[in-house]
């Protein structure tokens, strides 16, 4: 599933997503995007998400993303 689903599928903002991530709200837009994010940054975007949906993804479960070291 792609990152725009997991948030849709929650209910959840762009802006909701970055604050439950700790994140800024255009990464979050740039990940949905396809631009590039770091590891550490799409680590973080996977436990909003899991704390979210009540079980655990890590963000290789996240289709899509472009990771940079």
């Amino acid at each position: 599933m792609k990152l725009e689903d997991y948030r849709v599928k929650l209910g959840w903002s762009k802006a909701r997503l970055a604050r439950e991530a700790k994140i800024n709200v255009g990464t979050v837009g740039d990940a949905e995007k396809g631009k590039s994010i770091y590891k550490a940054t799409a680590g973080k975007i996977a436990n909003a998400l899991s704390q979210g949906l009540g079980y655990e993804i890590t963000y290789k479960d996240i289709e899509g993303l472009n990771l940079a070291d």
